[in-house]
């Protein structure tokens, strides 16, 4: 055997050698691998079910927000109804204050001119006592004159 045969057959011992130093991590990376297989699988199916949960519950949420749509709509027309209804109570209100002036107006021009006539019977009545009153005084002053010329006299 030559140089060159020995130096290969300890090539090939020391390429056995790492084949085998190699061969113990990756026997144990296989079992570290079919663990990993297994939670995978595993998780898999837990989480099926769990992603159809889900599903149901979106679908049942998004029936909900249908029928809150729904009510609010029902809740936006009625609104507008209302908003009508206070429109025609507030024309209704206004045309009741216009006939109510209206009414105060008609009923409050006699009431004036009778109060001013019954004013203006009183002032004429007292008018026509002091008048009666002075010329009883007049008259009295005159005889009580005439009086004590013709005593003088």
């Amino acid at each position: 055997m030559d140089g060159g045969q020995i130096a290969a057959l300890i090539a090939a011992g020391a390429f056995l050698m790492l084949v085998l130093v190699l061969a113990v991590p990756i026997l144990r990376l296989r079992h570290t691998v079919d663990a990993t297989t297994r939670m995978i699988t595993d998780l898999n199916e837990r989480t099926t079910p769990l992603l159809g949960d889900v599903n149901q519950t979106v679908r049942n949420v998004n029936t909900a927000l249908e029928q809150v749509q729904t009510s609010l709509d029902g809740v936006n027309l009625q609104l507008a109804k209302v908003d009508t209804m206070t429109s025609h109570a507030q024309n209704v209100t206004a045309n009741v204050a216009n006939l109510a002036t209206v009414v105060s107006a008609a009923a409050a021009n006699p009431l004036v001119k009778v109060a001013a006539f019954g004013y203006g019977v009183r002032r004429a009545a007292a008018a026509r006592r002091h008048a009666e009153t002075e010329r009883e005084v007049r008259d009295s002053i005159k005889q009580q004159r005439r009086a004590a010329k013709r005593g003088n006299g």
